[in-house]
């Protein structure tokens, strides 16, 4: 993910209210949003260059989503971030003892934030300085630097957020994560990419000739845990070219809606 807002255990909004941006290169081969055969009851996007995802969530209410910390021109790493998702999933590690896991491991991926847990519990790993942390309840932003980091994209999706006393409607939450208003001057991070990348990447969804918005999702999980799972998929010059919306109770998967 590149930029995510999240309700946790706000009154009137269930468990969880997600709403989400992946940005990627055009050209990278990525599957949208699907059941992943290997495991039962998963659900989640595929990255088919390195394998792994971004956003994964399961029957048993097990999630996981992960962000890249953005830090000037990024260096190869031994393994792939993505992965990171994919093993806590599919794994019945708890959540503290897979800290424990990344706490070790954390040096073999480039920086990365990962949001995983269950539904009900989530946590906070931030890989530098290998930092863990329970997501208290309210309302939540993440991008490329940590929870709640004020970037302007961040403090725009969370105000879209704000506005709404209980789940938006898929409409109203596409709306928002389609909203392309660029920072000022003024307000742009210094992440080490220069100011001209900066800008480019300052909106909730970002446009570009090689380089934008792949997927957007929203994710919704009721006071009960039953799971809902939306994604629209986005090609060259900002074009939707796909969706789909999963249902999943715990234990028991559903076929897509159409």
């Amino acid at each position: 993910m590149c930029v995510l807002a999240l309700a946790y255990k706000v009154p009137a909004m269930g468990q969880l209210v997600l709403l989400a941006n992946r940005d990627e290169y055009y050209a990278r081969p990525t599957a949208p949003l699907d059941w992943w055969e290997q495991y039962p009851n998963t659900l989640g996007g595929r990255d088919l260059q390195a394998g792994g995802s971004w956003l994964m969530v399961d029957g048993r209410n097990r999630i996981a989503v992960l962000t890249n910390i953005r830090e000037g021109r990024p260096l190869p790493a031994e393994r792939s971030r993505g992965e990171l998702v994919q093993r806590f999933v599919s794994s019945d590690a708890e959540p503290l003892e897979f800290a424990d896991w990344l706490r070790a491991e954390c040096s073999h991926y480039a920086p990365f934030n990962l949001l995983f847990g269950y539904t009900s519990d989530l946590f906070h790993f931030h890989s530098r300085g290998a930092q863990i942390a329970r997501v208290t309840p309210g309302i939540h932003t993440l991008s490329n630097a940590s929870l709640d980091t004020r970037w302007f994209k961040s403090e725009r999706l969370a105000a879209h957020l704000r506005e709404f006393r209980r789940v938006p409607t898929e409409a109203q939450a596409f709306a928002i994560l389609n909203d392309a208003t660029p920072a000022g001057q003024g307000q742009l991070p210094n992440t080490g990419v220069g100011s001209a990348w900066e800008k480019i990447l300052s909106p909730i969804f970002v446009q570009d000739r090689d380089y934008g918005t792949r997927a957007s999702i929203l994710l919704t999980v009721s006071s009960r845990g039953d799971i809902q799972f939306a994604e629209r998929s986005w090609g060259l010059a900002a074009k939707e070219i796909g969706s789909r919306r999963y249902s999943l109770r715990a234990g028991q998967a559903s076929v897509p809606r159409e």
